[in-house]
């Protein structure tokens, strides 16, 4: 942002600049897996294979769910658009079912056109193998792709988004109600990062 500005500088120069003035970057947190996969239902190949780069819209979409420690216990869910890396679907809950799962799918689908060809990748946590998230997929001609067990790497772009959304938003703000936490949530998706923030994969 600085350098778009014009104004030549170093990351170890901004560095030093915030340390005379006693100031410190925001850090991610850790996280810990919240999600458990059902056995019982059936698995798919990972087609995506760590391809994040999208040729075009509606190429690709991740799915993930994340966990949010306030003074009211919620969830959110979201489906991140690669091409853009646009937030395009999302939800909130105080249980962490495959409802908080179709209702940001829907949202998305709403709001982008399921074209031939669309791939979604997900984790295998049952909110994601369930039956009829998998049938609304299935009935918009959109082929499914999950990750290896454990291994959040096949799924990087929307772990980073978590963990930018978390510092950016979360961590450092209050919130005293669920409904409280619902709009500055809102807020800083549709006002900040999807419409201003900048992205090192898209060049900035």
């Amino acid at each position: 942002m600085v350098k778009a500005k014009g104004v030549a500088c170093s990351e170890n120069q901004v560095a030093r600049l915030m340390r005379l003035r006693g100031l410190r970057a925001k850090q991610e947190r850790t996280f810990k897996t919240t999600k458990k996969r059902n056995k019982k239902h059936p698995v798919a190949p990972n087609l995506l294979d760590r391809e994040f780069e999208a040729a075009g819209p509606n190429e690709k979409w991740l799915g993930d769910i994340t966990y949010i420690r306030k003074e009211e216990n919620r969830l959110y869910s979201a489906v991140l658009y690669l091409f853009s890396r646009r937030t395009v679907g999302r939800a909130m809950s105080s249980r962490m079912t495959s409802d908080l799962t179709k209702r940001a799918l829907t949202m998305a689908l709403e709001h982008r056109d399921a074209e031939p060809g669309l791939l979604h990748h997900s984790d295998q946590g049952s909110q994601y193998t369930d039956a009829e998230y998998q049938q609304i997929l299935q009935d918009r001609g959109v082929e499914v792709s999950m990750n290896g067990m454990g291994s959040w790497h096949d799924r990087a772009p929307v772990e980073s988004f978590f963990g930018a959304f978390k510092t950016e938003c979360v961590h450092y703000r209050t919130c005293r109600t669920r409904d409280e936490a619902r709009i500055g949530i809102f807020s800083h998706i549709e006002a900040c990062y999807n419409r201003r923030r900048l992205h090192s994969p898209l060049d900035y």
